[in-house]
């Protein structure tokens, strides 16, 4: 039997970025087998299209990529066939959910979230530039948010949140507040997209992911990759699920895993 095609998704803080740095360098052997086996690796994350659009272009990244926590897909000019680029939605719009937001901060809720934010305060916070922050304040359907209040009141605020069409999740610095899509939306979407494509071919996919709110999107997949990391424990996947597990943290674990599952997947060709 020939070799299936893989199909990467990837988190991208705390698992192909640093924690601390936001660096990529301890990755570069597992992203250059990648890009020489012609593997595509989709970025799955809570930043924004014009965050990640910046780092694909480090990167040298050329694939669809899923943004906000599942909020959008962004497809690149010409990827799937000719065509323009194009953003594929699957919740509220960012303008609903900070209409919302609004409506419960009149009703004593303390938080602060990214549209409260200048962007030096936010690029202080968050150890971005003021560049990259910038990027960061440009939203398509999630706020991240600082919650001030009690943890009394936090169980209320979600709760009226759902009553909203919304919800709220863990991130690894910030909650985020969102539809009610998630980060396997754009995953599946995607998946049965490239199958689409290549019809003939056997796709596996695998997804890297070193915390909570990855459960959903690592869940989603053939092949899920828990990179360790500071809340990477907490993650419960569905029994007899098999897990591969990362020894060493964020970059260095994930090249680490990507070049164990290259090696099973028979692509030794390319390590």
């Amino acid at each position: 039997m020939s070799k299936p095609r893989l199909l990467v998704f990837t988190d991208l803080d705390g698992t192909l970025l640093d924690h601390e740095s936001y660096s990529w360098q301890a990755a570069e052997p597992a992203l250059a087998c990648l890009k020489a086996a012609g593997i595509p690796l989709v970025i799955n994350s809570s930043k924004t299209a014009a965050e990640i659009a910046e780092l694909r272009t480090q990167l040298g990244n050329d694939a669809p990529y899923i943004v906000e926590n599942g909020a959008a897909v962004v497809i690149p000019e010409n990827y799937f066939g000719a065509g323009c680029e194009r953003l594929v939605s699957f919740g509220a719009n960012h303008a609903e959910v900070i209409k919302t937001l609004m409506q419960l901060r009149s009703q004593g809720y303390a938080f602060c979230g990214f549209s409260d934010m200048t962007v030096d305060e936010l690029a202080e916070l968050t150890g971005l530039s003021c560049q990259m922050a910038v990027l960061a304040k440009q939203r398509s359907g999630t706020e991240p948010l600082l919650w001030q209040d009690t943890e009394e009141r936090l169980q209320a605020f979600r709760g009226l949140l759902e009553s909203a069409g919304l919800r709220m999740i863990a991130g690894g610095r910030f909650h985020h507040v969102m539809g009610t899509f998630d980060k396997a939306d754009g995953v599946r979407w995607l998946s049965e997209r490239f199958q689409q494509c290549c019809p003939t071919s056997r796709w596996v996919t695998v997804a890297l992911g070193d915390g909570p709110n990855d459960r959903d999107m690592l869940a989603a997949v053939d092949c899920p990759v828990i990179v360790r990391g500071v809340r990477s424990d907490e993650i419960e996947l569905p029994a007899g699920k098999p897990v591969l597990r990362s020894t060493q943290r964020g970059p260095a674990g994930w090249n680490e895993c990507v070049i164990q599952l290259l090696r099973e997947h028979g692509y030794q060709g390319v390590l």
